[in-house]
């Protein structure tokens, strides 16, 4: 162990999207950055998270269109799920992004990564395997895992989460998930389409958190595929031989594996927080909107920290907090246009307010729907399930929700738009190839302008030019 600590001028502790942005971006404005991390380069999202989901969403999505009967008069010869093949897809999509988190990239960064556990000694020195780090400023970014709820036997039962789902050799026959927020359904019509039957059990409503509307378009699609919901409370889990959950209103729920989807909590344990003066709260690292912590030489970002938890804002994150270390200039957090989405078939996709959370906060608000059946591409693909519904308080647009296919891919334009970086006039009035789906984003808009438009003044004021052309005439 070395006597005199390493000297920085920040260290991160954390290689996920959070922290390799915030170590990458001071690297690259010339500080001196350690970045400490215990497990592998890259974090939830490249191993046990969004890669490997999408991966194996992507190969249902082929396993489901083989079901389809004559769809659009093509017959496909149904599925034949090689489970063994799937993992290797996971895996290849794991291993093809992966470079892009190495250690060697950061290191050519100018980054001094180091792989150990880290603790803080104080404010402003750290302990990590037999390095003792010592910097002015501080990140940590050390993520999340998944949480069991307190039910009986659960633990004993050996459930599944997202750290151990992508390990599965053999394809579930009866997978079981509590939890009916997006990871769960997401996973649930993956592995319906693969060819396992499922159950989502929980006592509420499924996607709480997104627009109802939207949420029952996912719900009515995945029971149409064969997804069956539960609404009760899992009170015991038991062994006998796969798994049985035994629920409040006594339904006693059989099913040979149990994916657990009800939470996460944040990695802190370790750190020894209080050596550094860091409060942290039930929900994570208490934080302020420059993602300082109660001593504020040390930031907190990512899923560690109370708030939402998604890579892209842990990202956004982690860049805005590099400059402010590197330059000096405070950057406050902007959630206004914050987006998610589940990528469940179809797609839910959320940015900003949704309906409900707009009226809470503003009261009165004016909301226009356009529904994807009245956009040309997707009649032609006969794909027409879903809508996009804009929210308007005091005249501007402070939420969209989308759902239907792609609609993830549909969200940029509004981001920037509740962002205050463009306007929904100016989207109203662009020029859009035919036939797209974007299309549908510019129909909203016109929706949305249009009683403006075509109101009574410039009603008044047509008819007065037309009058002056006849008389001119």
């Amino acid at each position: 162990m070395s006597g005199r600590p390493d000297r920085f001028d920040l260290v991160v502790i954390g290689a996920g999207a959070a922290g390799l942005t915030a170590a990458g971006g001071a690297a690259m404005f010339g500080l001196r950055v350690a970045l400490v991390e215990a497990g592998a380069m890259g974090g939830e999202c490249l191993h046990t998270g969004c890669v490997p989901s999408k991966a194996l969403i992507a190969a249902a999505a082929r396993a489901h269109s083989g079901r389809q009967g004559g769809r659009l008069g093509v017959t496909l010869k149904p599925p034949d799920v090689d489970f063994a093949a799937v993992r290797e897809h996971v895996a290849g999509a794991i291993a093809e992004l992966a470079p892009a988190d190495s250690q060697q990239r950061f290191e050519a960064m100018g980054v001094t990564v180091i792989h150990a556990r880290a603790r803080f000694l104080d404010p402003v020195t750290l302990q990590a395997g037999n390095h003792r780090l010592r910097a002015p400023r501080t990140v940590i970014a050390t993520g999340s895992r998944p949480s069991l709820p307190p039910i009986e036997g659960l633990a004993e039962a050996g459930p599944l989460t997202n750290e151990t789902l992508f390990d599965l050799a053999t394809l579930p026959s009866h997978l079981l998930v509590l939890g009916s927020g997006p990871i769960g359904l997401e996973m649930a019509q993956a592995f319906r389409r693969l060819g396992s039957a499922v159950t989502v059990i929980d006592p509420g409503v499924p996607l709480a958190r997104d627009d109802r509307d939207a949420a029952n378009v996912v719900v009515k699609q995945l029971q149409a595929e064969g997804v069956r919901f539960v609404h009760d409370t899992a009170q015991r889990v038991e062994r006998h031989p796969g798994v049985i959950v035994r629920c409040a209103g006594g339904e006693a729920i059989a099913g040979s594996h149990l994916l657990v989807a009800t939470g996460r909590r944040a990695n802190t344990e370790a750190l020894d927080l209080a050596a550094a003066g860091v409060l942290e709260g039930a929900d994570g690292i208490v934080v302020d909107g420059r993602r300082r912590t109660s001593n504020h030489r040390i930031h907190a970002i990512g899923d560690c920290r109370a708030g939402p938890r998604f890579t892209h804002l842990a990202g956004y994150e982690g860049a805005l907090v590099a400059r402010e270390v590197a330059l000096g200039a405070p950057a406050r957090m902007d959630w206004r246009a914050l987006p998610r989405v589940t990528y469940t078939d179809p797609e839910l996709a959320q940015a900003g307010l949704t309906e409900a959370e707009a009226r809470d906060r503003h009261g009165d608000v004016t909301v226009t729907s356009e529904p994807f059946a009245r956009n040309d591409r997707a009649v032609t693909e006969a794909d027409t399930a879903g809508f996009l519904k804009l929210v308007h308080a005091r005249g501007k647009v402070v939420g969209v929700t989308i759902v239907g296919a792609h609609a993830g891919e549909l969200l940029l334009p509004w981001t920037q738009i509740i962002g205050g970086k463009a306007s929904s006039f100016a989207l109203m009035s662009a020029v859009v190839a035919y036939p797209t789906r974007s299309e549908i984003s510019k129909a909203a808009a016109f929706a949305a302008w249009q009683p403006a438009i075509f109101g009574t003044w410039p009603r008044r004021w047509a008819r007065a030019v037309a009058a002056s052309r006849r008389w001119r005439a």
